[in-house]
């Protein structure tokens, strides 16, 4: 049956402009959150973010249904989702608090190249990874300044988000009678819960303040609705191990923001950064599914619903 309206265009875009949107979206989040991070502690601006973009995702897709109907395989999933999504937000504000946020950014794409390692069975492949980790290289600003606890929370998040591609490109691909973006809703819900001993009583004060709210508000859509959206919408079309390869697309996509918004011209360094990212993702190609990689799910098909 073939599609009409916004369920069509979604999956006639290429797996990869939903990358990009979540890239944008991955760098604005970070100005909304200045004014939280200025009068809340960091576990109060990740418990904000979360509880905002579940408040949304809840509005939207009704998460608790979606628990009640799907399999005990599919509700570990969801779980587990849930509570990677939490405590890596929470290791990631705390470790942004310690470090520079660019070292922060290089640590946390190590694990993420071992994922892109998998699929990369051809030396044209190899090649792209090896831009792909020197272009990143080049366009983080590396500066082993900083507590040491900022370093262990900076460690942490970066295998708490390699968890989270894992999870959440199994749900994209293996989630029965629901699709991705349902899953994602599921999964917020349990971040919430999770993540309420830690942050509640730090986030509490925003409840008394308009502005830090709205501010809060718009971390948890820039940071966590929308790019996690994109994520499920490119993950289901898209091999795990080419996704974490895209991820070398962050940085760039944030030397690019800065040309464009703010004027902020790279150095020489950073233009061979990026040129190096553009480099690998125009020469990696993503190989037929290996034994680790879920099947085609109906989205693939025209059959998914992408829609409330």
């Amino acid at each position: 049956m073939s599609l009409t309206g916004p369920r069509a265009v979604l999956s006639a875009a290429p797996p990869w402009s939903y990358f990009i949107g979540s890239a944008v979206f991955h760098y604005l989040g970070p100005a909304f959150a200045v004014l939280p991070f200025s009068r809340l502690a960091p576990l109060g601006v990740a418990t904000l973010r979360i509880w905002s973009a579940v408040l949304v995702l809840a509005l939207w897709r009704r998460p608790w249904r979606i628990l009640a109907r799907i399999d005990a395989d599919g509700r570990r999933t969801i779980i587990a989702w849930g509570a990677v999504l939490a405590v890596m937000n929470v290791c990631f504000y705390l470790a942004i608090a310690r470090v520079p946020l660019g070292t922060v950014a290089a640590i946390e794409f190590l694990p993420v190249v071992a994922l892109a390692a998998l699929g990369t069975r051809t030396a044209r492949n190899i090649v792209a990874l090896v831009a792909a980790v020197g272009g990143v290289y080049a366009l983080t600003d590396i500066r082993l300044a900083g507590a040491p606890l900022g370093f262990v929370f900076a460690f942490a998040n970066a295998v708490l988000f390699a968890a989270y591609i894992v999870l959440a490109h199994r749900a994209a691909r293996r989630l029965r009678g629901i699709d991705g973006i349902d899953g994602l809703a599921a999964a917020m819900l349990v971040a919430s819960v999770c993540v309420a001993p830690m942050g509640v009583w730090q986030a509490a004060p925003a409840l008394a303040d308009p502005v830090v709210l709205a501010a809060g508000i718009g971390v948890g859509l820039c940071s966590s609705v929308i790019p996690y959206v994109c994520d499920q919408l490119a993950m289901v079309r898209m091999a795990r191990s080419t996704y974490a390869l895209l991820v070398a697309l962050l940085p760039a996509t944030a030397t690019v923001i800065g040309i464009v918004l703010l004027r902020q011209f790279p150095s020489p360094a950073e233009l061979i950064g990026v040129g190096l990212v553009v480099l690998a993702v125009t020469l990696y190609r993503e190989l037929r599914a290996a034994p680790h990689e879920e099947a085609v799910t109906p989205l693939q098909e025209g059959k998914t619903e992408c829609g409330t």
